[in-house]
């Protein structure tokens, strides 16, 4: 067997180590869903609590992160304003979301 066959030949690919960013409930973080894109790097989010915020795109996320209507969301309730506006913090991909759901983190609301 030459050393070109050894290199492809694998029995089973080595597990990774997936690490998936979760709301941290003692900062108060929290799911959300985008309901209605607003503009100017505002967006409509329904959040885990029930109620329907105002939320705000950070400058870091605006061209980097592409947000639609739908996208699950890791959102802040301001500290003044707590029922009406947010910050979004970070958006979940399709694979992220499968995980999610997988481990019973992910309650559809």
């Amino acid at each position: 067997m030459s050393r070109k066959d050894k290199r492809h030949r694998s029995d089973s690919p080595p597990e990774e180590l997936v690490r998936i960013r979760t709301p941290n409930r003692g900062d108060g973080e929290m799911f959300g869903i985008i309901i209605q894109m607003l503009g100017f790097d505002r967006v409509r989010v329904r959040c885990e609590d029930g109620e329907i915020r105002i939320g705000r795109i950070p400058g870091r996320m605006k061209k980097r992160v592409w947000m639609r209507v739908g996208d699950t969301v890791v959102i802040i309730p301001w500290d003044f304003q707590t029922d009406e506006k947010c910050d979004v913090v970070y958006r979940y991909r399709g694979n992220e979301l499968d995980w999610l759901d997988k481990r019973g983190l992910l309650k559809m609301f």
